[in-house]
């Protein structure tokens, strides 16, 4: 779920890096960069995979 996240986030800053867009100089294609890259490291460290732990 997170990985789908950074998806979006850096197809969305690449979007906005190619037409040189800023959104209320709040969100560049910097910050969308870094929130993908937030998002990627939690898919890598297990977050958001479905895989928990199963009790018997």
């Amino acid at each position: 779920m997170f990985a789908t996240i950074a998806a979006v986030l850096f197809g969305l800053a690449l979007l906005l890096e190619l037409l040189g867009e800023n959104i209320q100089d709040l969100v560049t294609p910097r910050t969308l960069t870094l929130g993908g890259l937030l998002f990627l490291a939690l898919h890598v460290a297990g977050y958001g995979t479905g895989w928990g732990r199963r009790r018997r």
